[in-house]
């Protein structure tokens, strides 16, 4: 058990890339208290899941959330190991009609709790000599067209990442971004709206086939989280199917 003895909190938890975090973790033997806003989805993986795993409903665009969820964490399993920035909500839009609304929603619900979340959990991770894993996207690595919002935001998140990833190392934290591809609600979603799309994407990605959010982004998550990542940090981990090639 790779993560025995570790808790960790999850943003998205109850869907998607996070859902399959959750699931990763736990059979690691991590307790995981995962936060999002799908109330029945959430109480429904924590059926799932038993002690292992505590749903928390809440708002991480609200600044006070950070404390109150670490706080949460803290009174159910008595420490935190590992953060897991994984929430993030966006429009689409070509750059000219991109505006602040879609901005400041991409940035409310993906970079900003991102960097409150880890300034909240530091006190614990420093203590545990602990994890963090955030999230980035080919959306922003690569420029992607109508994804002015997410791809800014998610540079964002890297860059935040690099510079905790100095600053913390001398308290043992290390700190790393994961940028996926995996087939969610959301990719199935987006597929449909926009026929040919799935071909397109497949056809440059060198394995032929989206992410399992479980056993391809979730294993690479427990990778990060173990003991067996503490000499790695600051870096960004293309699990993608081989479809970016970071130079």
């Amino acid at each position: 058990m790779r993560l025995a003895g570790k808790v960790a909190i999850v943003t998205g938890g109850a869907g998607g890339i996070g859902r399959g975090i959750v699931r990763a973790f736990t059979k690691e033997g991590a307790r995981i208290l995962f936060v999002d806003i799908d109330d029945d989805a959430g109480r429904a993986l924590e059926n799932e899941l038993g002690g292992a795993g505590r749903f928390l409903n809440a708002d991480i665009s609200e600044e006070e959330s950070a404390a109150a969820i670490v706080a949460a964490a803290i009174e159910v399993f008595g420490r935190v190991d590992v953060l897991v920035n994984n929430a993030h909500a966006s429009r689409q839009a070509p750059l000219l009609e991109t505006t602040k609304d879609m901005l400041d929603l991409s940035f409310g619900t993906g970079f900003y709790p991102t960097f409150w979340l880890m300034k909240a959990c530091h006190p614990q991770l420093k203590a545990n000599q602990g994890s963090v894993i955030n999230f980035a996207s080919g959306a922003g690595i690569e420029g992607q067209p109508t994804q002015g919002s997410y791809g800014a935001a998610k540079e964002a998140i890297r860059a935040i990442s690099r510079v905790a990833a100095n600053e913390w190392a001398p308290d043992d934290i290390n700190v790393n971004v994961i940028s996926p591809l995996a087939m969610t609600e959301g990719v199935r979603a987006y597929i449909d709206a926009n026929p040919g799309i799935e071909d397109a994407l497949l056809a440059k990605t060198p394995l032929h086939r989206f992410g399992d959010p479980e056993s391809d982004i979730g294993r690479v998550a427990v990778f990060l989280a173990s003991a067996d990542a503490d000499y790695m940090t600051g870096q960004t981990l293309m699990v993608d199917g081989g479809s970016i090639k970071l130079r």
